[in-house]
């Protein structure tokens, strides 16, 4: 395990040779201060050359280690380690930034500490401690509510620890009152909140990523302020967008920060498919639910069952189609056929704009366009046939597919919940049943293409994937069950009408 406090006395070594001041800052502090988990990226301010103090101290430590330069903004990383245990190190020279109104890059100039301080996002982010004041001795406990005051206590037999620097609240070079809005648990930026959101709008994001992921809330005229600026978020790349919004999608209660998204009219700009399933229409008395409200509802929903991002993120976009499918039919009321084949196409059309990778994009497209298959079999009384297509479909998604199905159910009626979620169990015991029994979980026919080729006197080519293909769907069908030998019997029963097809189309 990599130790952080040898890490801060050979920055500190570096320091004091070079006569750099440098600040450890943001984010470092401020869950210090919190008593949550250290985070494994480490910022630090230099008065002076970031990039050349890292150089510096790239010679100095004498680890393994890679550093990563941008001189265009006076910053580098040092990356330690691999996996779990990586260690990210930043170092800037203390600088002011600026955006021009069209501009996604800033504009970088040198200035003081408390200049640096004072362009940070959020006042809880904008503390510093210099790294000649951290008290460098002795092993820490993570999660010490008490880290900055109270003394080191000693680990216990068996329990995670790591070494990590130590300070005292009087060392925190803190202008704007941030350890105050770390008590009172509130989000509020350093300068004028609108000069801060128009010098880098993603820190609207930010604002209510952070408020989710700390349960903060954000004090009124920054909130207001994200309001009245949303616009400005159409300058920021897809990528940086993407990113937040996947961040948003990790914590404990999605719902949180998605419901501010949408209050603050972020949502419309970047996700207007989620954002237009908002309302509730009434004809002749029938009303159809609030499609966002259920939505987030689901999204939290799955949240509670599995940690996967993409799932969650498969949940917010499950009935985006509804709105392009929402029909009111006399003496049914209102329908939404097909909307999970459009939700299909729209995902896809998304996952462009927000430049999401192409499996991601896949899996997102696959999941919107099944979720309502758990529901249908159900409905059908859940036949083998249904079950074994189901399992074959989705593969290793399968389960991701039974989470998002369950979550999806968000009546409030008991009675239709316990009913539902039951039939998922139900769904859940036929899937494990066939599994084992059929041999299902790498499905293709046991007689095999080659096999069919030597039988028939046929080279490679479609009829030999038709009749693999009719083999497997006689499978599925439970017209034979998944052995070779069955299969190779009921090849032998079909194998005429094909090869009396390919003999017409030679005659032709």
């Amino acid at each position: 395990m990599l130790d952080i406090t040898a890490i801060f006395k050979s920055i500190e070594k570096v320091a004091k040779k070079e006569k750099s001041p440098i600040y450890v800052v943001g984010g470092f502090v401020r869950d210090f201060l919190l008593g949550r988990e250290q985070k494994k990226d480490i910022d630090f301010v230099v008065e002076g050359s970031g990039l050349e103090f890292a150089k510096k101290f790239d010679v100095a430590y004498k680890q393994e280690g890679s550093l990563v330069e941008f001189p265009d903004f006076d910053t580098a990383r040092y990356v330690l380690g691999e996996g779990d245990e990586q260690i990210v190190l930043e170092f800037a020279g203390a600088r002011s930034e600026s955006y021009h109104t069209t501009s996604r890059k800033p504009k970088v100039e040198t200035a003081t500490l408390e200049e640096d301080l004072k362009r940070r996002d959020f006042t809880v982010n904008a503390m510093a401690v210099p790294v000649s004041a951290l008290s460098l001795r002795g092993a820490k406990r993570r999660g010490n509510p008490n880290a900055p005051t109270s003394p080191s206590p000693s680990p216990r037999a068996g329990e995670g620890t790591t070494r990590l620097p130590r300070f005292a609240r009087n060392d925190i070079v803190d202008p704007f009152d941030g350890q105050k809005d770390l008590e009172d648990k509130i989000l509020r930026t350093p300068l004028a909140p609108a000069e801060t959101f128009s010098d880098d709008p993603l820190r609207m994001m930010r604002a209510i990523r952070f408020a989710g992921q700390l349960e903060f809330g954000i004090d009124p005229e920054t909130l207001k302020a994200i309001f009245e600026n949303h616009e400005r978020i159409k300058i920021i790349s897809a990528e940086r967008i993407t990113e937040e919004l996947f961040k948003m999608l990790s914590i404990k209660t999605p719902s949180v920060c998605l419901a501010l998204l949408f209050q603050t009219q972020l949502l419309d700009l970047i996700l207007p498919e989620v954002a237009v399933l908002d309302g509730v229409e009434e004809v002749f008395g029938h009303l159809h639910k609030n499609i966002l409200t259920h939505t987030f509802k689901v999204v939290d929903n799955i949240a509670e069952r599995s940690p996967k991002m993409e799932l969650r993120l498969a949940g917010l976009f499950h009935d985006i189609g509804k709105p392009g499918t929402k029909k009111f039919v006399k003496g049914i009321g209102w329908t939404f056929y097909q909307h999970d084949h459009l939700g299909k196409k729209l995902v896809h059309i998304l996952g462009r704009r927000l430049r999401f990778s192409t499996d991601l994009t896949k899996y997102l497209a696959k999941m919107v366009r099944w979720h309502l298959q758990p529901i249908a079999l159900m409905d059908d009384g859940i036949s083998d046939s249904a079950v074994r297509r189901l399992v074959v479909n989705l593969g290793e998604e399968l389960e991701d597919l039974l989470i998002l199905g369950v979550s999806d159910i968000t009546t409030g009626n008991p009675n239709k919940l316990t009913k539902r979620q039951g039939n998922y169990v139900h769904l859940r015991a036929k899937i494990d049943e066939l599994l084992e029994k059929d041999k299902l979980r790498a499905f293709q026919s046991p007689f095999r293409g080659d096999e069919i080729m030597t039988a028939c006197g046929l080279k490679p080519g479609p009829t030999v994937g038709k009749i693999k293909k009719a083999l497997e769907e006689a499978i599925l069908d439970g017209k034979v069950p998944n052995d070779h030998d069955a299969v190779a019997e009921y090849f032998n029963k079909i194998k005429g009408d094909y090869l009396a097809q390919l003999q017409d189309w030679e005659k032709v």
